[in-house]
């Protein structure tokens, strides 16, 4: 049996219908028991057809609220993702700069410290020639002085008495500190 789409019952249809008599019909008090209700069952049904398109309407807004939500969380979560991506190359970027410039400074404080001992190398190195020139001047005016002595003292008059001989010589031999020495033999 098949049905036609576009034949549509509703309760009133059923409640206003009125069949015609016939001779050998129903009973009239039966039919109309039960068109009141097929009535009422068509009223019962239309109102739960009508729930239930209500329901469906609803659900179908709140599936296409999730369906934005869901939408709009994927999209935080790929930006979330590019952000992160983006976050972790600005921080490689920013990491090797400062290994680039911890490595420069260190390159610069290194270059500095070894300019530093060349410098301090040259002083040394001065300082080293200053002292064996003093000493040499040191030297050199020891020497007069005892060339000097020593020419003074075959000088000296040979009247002269022992005792004058003895305070002549201590005179003319004049100790030196062992310091002194020790520059003299370098």
């Amino acid at each position: 049996m098949s049905v036609d789409e576009s034949f549509h019952l509703t309760p009133l249809d059923v409640r206003r219908t009125d069949f015609p008599n016939a001779l050998r019909g129903y009973e009239k008090t039966s039919v109309e028991q039960f068109r009141e209700r097929v009535y009422e069952e068509l009223e019962r049904l239309t109102k739960v057809n009508q729930d239930l398109e209500t329901k469906a309407k609803n659900f179908h807004e709140q599936l296409r609220a999730f369906r934005e939500r869901d939408k709009a969380l994927n999209e935080a979560l790929v930006a979330a993702q590019q952000l992160r991506a983006e976050i972790r190359e600005q921080s490689e970027r920013e990491a090797q700069l400062i290994l680039r410039e911890a490595r420069a400074e260190g390159d610069r404080i290194v270059e500095g410290a070894r300019a530093e001992v060349r410098r301090l190398q040259a002083e040394l190195d001065a300082l080293e020639r200053s002292r064996r020139a003093y000493i040499a001047q040191l030297r050199t005016m020891l020497d007069r002085q005892i060339a000097e002595l020593d020419a003074a003292s075959q000088q000296a008059p040979p009247s002269a008495a022992p005792a004058e001989e003895a305070d002549d010589r201590r005179r003319t031999h004049v100790p030196t500190p062992s310091w002194l020495d020790t520059l003299v033999k370098e």
